[in-house]
């Protein structure tokens, strides 16, 4: 390694390794989709949701065989606890909230529980559907934003390689989704598009450091792209690191100790914090220094200056990234 490169982490001399991750990370994510399927909620698909409160020590077993004698034999049944008291998550594809609610009359009376220990929510196809448009629309409109904000401000490549890093983050966040078979909730998909706006976020800084480094290359330094990528992530880091961490620990009490609709916009939250804040300098700054070294000036550059030439290795010291 270049002596340049001492006092600086070296961020873009491994970004082979870093991209290597982040591919494995989304065939990973990419088979749970194909193989476990995502688990969406009653919002999106229409069906019922009975939350059985203060169970006390019944079984899943109990309550999955008294479900199926009152007409519910492929409900799916989760553990759930409401004010640190044990109860059950239960959802099935009942639309008619008549046939819902004689159901779950019909099981908690099996099972000898009140009237008052159970509440039922039907949400009918129609509704699901409309949910699932306007999800996917808002996705659309945030990417094509995006798209424009990031080549006017900066250039197209920028845009294509910030889409990349929030496809990334996205995809990977889906997949985890998949593999715990955790229910994708309106409130999931309101996580994943706050997640859209801080995975840009520390990426546009970073783009915006290396757009202004590039311009001056007066320091006899940073010459290649690839150097002034790797400069620039270093100038900003601290940045993101101290961004994410404010964010997350609210994230994580929100985790710890909110209700089941808190939880659902919580753990959504934390993965994509810990994903953006990866993958600024780990997709999308090393895919962008790839790209541009490809251009004429750049290749020059790094055939003359770049890690195999020489030439960098008998350049000064770097200045600090705080100076």
């Amino acid at each position: 390694m270049h002596s340049h490169f001492k006092r600086e982490i070296p961020f873009i001399p491994h970004r082979k390794v870093f991209l290597a991750v982040s591919a494995c990370l989304v065939a990973l994510s990419i088979l749970g989709i194909c193989v476990r399927g995502v688990q969406l909620g009653i919002e999106f698909i229409g069906g019922t949701e009975i939350d059985f409160r203060d169970t006390g020590d019944m079984t899943i077993d109990e309550m999955r065989s008294a479900l199926s004698d009152a007409g519910e034999p492929d409900a799916t049944v989760q553990t759930a606890a409401t004010d640190g008291k044990d109860g059950f998550l239960v959802r099935s594809d009942t639309t008619d909230p008549n046939t819902a609610a004689a159901h779950a009359a019909a099981a908690a009376g099996t099972l000898g529980l009140a009237d008052d220990s159970y509440q039922v929510t039907t949400i009918g196809p129609d509704w699901g559907g409309n949910v699932t448009r306007s999800s996917a629309l808002a996705f659309g409109i945030a990417i094509l934003a995006i798209i424009a904000y990031v080549t006017i401000r900066y250039e197209f490549k920028m845009s294509l390689c910030a889409v990349a890093a929030l496809a990334h983050d996205l995809v990977v966040t889906v997949g985890v989704y998949a593999w715990t078979q955790t229910p994708i909730t309106p409130n999931v998909v309101a996580a994943l598009l706050t997640i859209m706006g801080f995975s840009l976020y520390d990426t546009v800084v970073e783009f915006n450091r290396m757009n202004e480094n590039a311009k001056g290359l007066k320091d006899g330094v940073h010459r290649t792209y690839f150097q002034i990528c790797n400069f620039s992530i270093n100038e900003v880091i601290v940045r993101t690191i101290n961004t994410t961490l404010t964010s997350v620990v609210p994230i994580v009490c929100m985790l710890a100790i909110g209700g089941s609709t808190l939880r659902d916009f919580a753990f959504a939250m934390l993965i994509g914090e810990i994903l953006g804040s990866y993958s600024s300098f780990g997709v999308a700054s090393p895919l962008l220094a790839i790209w541009k070294t490809r251009e004429p000036k750049w290749a020059k550059l790094e055939q003359r200056y770049g890690e195999g030439s020489g030439a960098a290795a008998v350049s000064p010291a770097p200045k600090d990234a705080g100076e």
